[in-house]
């Protein structure tokens, strides 16, 4: 079943659209609300424009200052395990291409995404500018030292892997809060870790996750 929407694109991009939502659910993913926001956000508006014909590809995409814009279905797994309610106040960690911020902008109250890269954070600013969302703040700044310094948060994501967690991210959570991350797992390999709050060190490592080391401090060059 495609999500209720699809059909309402234009015809041009009705197939292809298609395509990726159902690219997405034979790969698991059959979480409506999350489908619903990815079909919402054109990810080729985020892809580099040389990349642009592989946009809608379960891919990774090369991003300048040598950053990646992760694969569809890589971050449908990460929505789907935040389990972001519209309501809910949400931080990211690692805006990148600002795709996963207009995603999860369409499934959360408010968003706010933190990038240490002045180049990408600016370009994030200027592509969810056309998208008319009031409801995301996308800002240069280091996110792993964010701490309370924007207020408290029922869900974050690092859109990026850590060695650990920074406790000033935990401190973040409000009650009841969750946050998701790629965290290296007992093989070396990068595992979706889930962090609730109120639970004591409580984690929940899932599947393989292929994302790039998130690199504390501001970038000074970039």
């Amino acid at each position: 079943m495609i999500p209720p929407g699809a059909l309402d694109l234009p015809s041009s991009q009705r197939e292809e659209t298609a395509a990726f939502l159902l690219s997405l659910r034979s790969k698991g993913i059959r979480d409506i609300a999350v489908l619903r926001a990815m079909e919402k956000v054109p990810r080729d508006l985020f892809a580099p424009r040389r990349f642009a014909d592989l946009a809608r590809a379960d891919i990774a995409l090369p991003l300048p200052c040598g950053q990646t814009m992760t694969a569809p279905a890589q971050i449908a797994v990460m929505l789907r395990s935040l389990g972001v309610e519209p309501h809910h106040r949400v931080l990211e960690v690692g805006t990148g291409s600002g795709y996963v911020a207009a995603v999860l902008g369409h499934l959360g109250g408010e968003v706010i995404s933190l990038e240490r890269m002045r180049t990408l954070a600016i370009a994030a600013v200027e592509r969810i500018a056309t998208l008319g969302m009031g409801n995301l703040m996308l800002e240069q700044a280091d996110g792993l030292a964010a701490g309370t310094a924007f207020g408290r948060f029922d869900r974050i994501l690092l859109n990026g892997s850590v060695e650990q967690v920074p406790p000033q991210l935990i401190a973040a959570l409000a009650e009841g809060g969750r946050l998701v991350v790629a965290q290296r797992g007992v093989v070396g390999v990068r595992m979706l870790c889930v962090m609730c709050h109120g639970a004591a060190n409580e984690e929940q490592l899932g599947e393989p996750l292929r994302l790039p080391p998130l690199v504390p401090g501001l970038a000074e060059a970039l």
